[in-house]
Order: C-alpha cells, then sequence, then structure tokens
C-alpha cells in the first residue's frame, strides 16, 4: 500500500484555479520531489496534505486513511518550513523536545526519544547549545529532527534551501540526501530548483499552473520529456528547441528550420503521420551535439561560434546554424573562438519532436 495517495486534488482560491486535478501517490520511504516554477501549486499542494488548507475537491489518503477531515495535530505528519522555524530563545535540546512537550510525554521518555533522534540527526554534540548560535546547516539538521521525535508517517519540505547561498546549498543539499537516505521516511519535497529535485528525489514530478505535466524519475523525465515545457525547463543549459516544418523529399523525411534541413528519415513512421508543411519543434540537448573543426561526419553542419562560456574540462558553444542560435556542450577546445567555424552534428538518436499545437512529444 503507497504511504500516501492524492487524488484529483482540485483549490479555487476565489475565481482562481490553483490546483487542476492533481493525483500522484507516495511509496513508503520514497522521496518524490514536486518541482515547479513560482505559483504553480507546488507548496498549495503541500499545505492541504499537512492539513492547512482545505481542497476544493479530492482526497488524500494516508496508510489507506481518508485524512481530509483530520486537523493537521492528527495527521502524523512533519513539516519543515522554508525558514526551518527554529525557536531561537532555546536550546538544541528544547526545540527537538518541543512538540513531544505538547503531547505530555513523560520526561524519562522524552530525554530518551530527543538523544535517539539528536543521534539519527547528528546533532549529539550540540543539544545543550542555544539555538541562536547554530549555522545553517545545523538548523535543518535541528529542524528536521524535530519533526521526526514525533514519529511521523509523512515528512513534508516546504523549499529547505531556497534562502541560502549558492555555495552553502551545494553542501546542505548532500548533507540532506545522506540524511534522507538514513532516515528512510516517504517524503514530499518542494522545490523549484531542479538540481536539488534531480539530486534529492527518486521521483520527480514537473508542474506547471496547477498541473502536473510529468512524473517520474530524473533520468525518465531528462531523457524523454513529454512535453515541451517539461523539455524546457529541465536541463542545465536548457534543450535546444526550433520550430520547424515537415518535407518529404522522396523516401527523405526532412525536418526544416530556416536554412536549417535535418534528415530524420529513421523516424518516417512516425514523421508521416504529419502533414507536408506541418509544423513541429525539433528539439536537441547541448551534449548531444557534437562538434568537430573539421567536417568528419557527412551529415555535419557548420556553425559559426558567438560566445564560449568555459566550465572546466568542458564549454558551453553558443553557435549560429542555419540562422539559428544553438547552444553545444562539449570538451573544451582551445584554439575555438568567437568567430570560430565548426561542424556540429546532431545525434539523432537523442532528438526530441515535439507538436507545435499541443507541445505534446511526437518522438
Amino acid at each position: 500500500m503507497p504511504k500516501l495517495v492524492v487524488k484529483n486534488l482540485r483549490k479555487m482560491f476565489g475565481t482562481f484555479e490553483a490546483l487542476k486535478d492533481v493525483s500522484f501517490q507516495v511509496e513508503e520511504k520514497e522521496t518524490l520531489c514536486l518541482l515547479g516554477p513560482s505559483g504553480c501549486g507546488k507548496t498549495t499542494i503541500l499545505r492541504i496534505i499537512a492539513g492547512l488548507e482545505v481542497p476544493t475537491s479530492g482526497e488524500v489518503f494516508l496508510d489507506g486513511v481518508l485524512v481530509n477531515d483530520l486537523p493537521p495535530q492528527r495527521r502524523q505528519i512533519g513539516l519543515v518550513f522554508q525558514d526551518y522555524a527554529i525557536f531561537p530563545h532555546l536550546s538544541v535540546f528544547e526545540n527537538i523536545a518541543y512538540g513531544l512537550r505538547v503531547r505530555k510525554m513523560s520526561e524519562a521518555e522524552l530525554v530518551k526519544k530527543v538523544r535517539e533522534t539528536a543521534s539519527l540527526v547528528d546533532v549529539e554534540s550540540i543539544l545543550d547549545l542555544p539555538s541562536k548560535k547554530l549555522g545553517l546547516s545545523e538548523m535543518q539538521r535541528v529542524a528536521v529532527g524535530r519533526s521526526l521525535a514525533l514519529d511521523p508517517k509523512l515528512l513534508l519540505l516546504d523549499e529547505p534551501l531556497s534562502n541560502i547561498d549558492a555555495k552553502a546549498r551545494e553542501r546542505m543539499r548532500t548533507e540532506l540526501g545522506k540524511l534522507q537516505k538514513e532516515i528512510g521516511i516517504a517524503t514530499v519535497y518542494v522545490t523549484h530548483d531542479q538540481l536539488e529535485a534531480m539530486t534529492l528525489a527518486d521521483r520527480i514530478a514537473v508542474m506547471r499552473n496547477g498541473l502536473i505535466e510529468q512524473i517520474g524519475t530524473a533520468s525518465e523525465i531528462y531523457d524523454n520529456a513529454r512535453t515541451l515545457f517539461v523539455a524546457n525547463f529541465i536541463g542545465s543549459p536548457p534543450m535546444n528547441l526550433m520550430d520547424c516544418e515537415v518535407v518529404y523529399d522522396g523516401n527523405r523525411v526532412i525536418l526544416k528550420s530556416g536554412d536549417l534541413a535535418l534528415d530524420v528519415t529513421e523516424f518516417a513512421e512516425t514523421v508521416r503521420g504529419k502533414g507536408e508543411g506541418e509544423e513541429l519543434v525539433l528539439g536537441i540537448r547541448p551534449e548531444d551535439l557534437s562538434l568537430d573543426v573539421q567536417k568528419t561526419n557527412p551529415s555535419a553542419i557548420e556553425a559559426k561560434v558567438q560566445l564560449v562560456e568555459p566550465i572546466g574540462a568542458r564549454s558551453i558553444y553558443h553557435l549560429r546554424i542555419g540562422g539559428l542560435t544553438v547552444l553545444a556542450k562539449g570538451y573544451a577546445m582551445p584554439d575555438v573562438n568567437v568567430g570560430s567555424n565548426l561542424w556540429a552534428t546532431f545525434n539523432k538518436d537523442k532528438v526530441h519532436l515535439f507538436d507545435k499545437k499541443t507541445e505534446e512529444a511526437v518522438v
């Protein structure tokens, strides 16, 4: 039985439909990430699961039990806020113990539980420290520990790394990932940061405008984007997307975009359902373009370098191909500069095609 099941969730704020028929489930010990831009409905889902918002329609089940009418304190859900909400005037021990005291647990049981939880989140050595002296990483662990001390069935994390500088965020993302594996509790994690989602989640639900556009593992979503939005949102740098039209040349199938013509005859069976001149969107990720200073592949296309962004052993090349600006990511070529001519080869096994009208994947 799944730990959490969300079925046909809708939420209206006046005339604004914040959530539109959202459904998903989370298995025991699984981390599901709700990923999407601000305002897409991620936090609204989290608040409904926690009991802080009432859905307009739809159902939330925890361990097979409908919890729509249960108040937050009876749902056995742990919630870690964006700002951690640590009580600065209390010690680490008292922060973790806070919920246990509210439940009127005996002192002996409370001390045992706090120490067990502190060991789990690795804050045993600072239990007596005033919380106002904690670093961000320690605050994160205390916030998670305070939720875990109550033995929740489900842990909800609402953008816990969003207010932290990039270097600290990278370190804390690693620590949080290790912690999640250690505690092994079903978790729903909300973020707008795709790197966080792809690093921490077992599965990702990509959201836009109150809907889940695609749900799957990081590799499934990255390699097989089902919509234009997902293709463009996932990946850094993002996927190259080029408007094109279908052209038939005998048995050959050509996708034409300005001066660029790409032979996709291997996709003929799929593309032939489209009429001559029908518009598609061609997608190719920057790392799926191969670059060479000479034309060693007969299908290579000439490209002019507009900008080079060095990123260590690799570089991101901004190219002009047939009137289009295309990004390619590959090993650094020291002799290649702005104005250089290169030859770019599309890895056709990695080409994505989308219907321009529906924005849904064709290939």
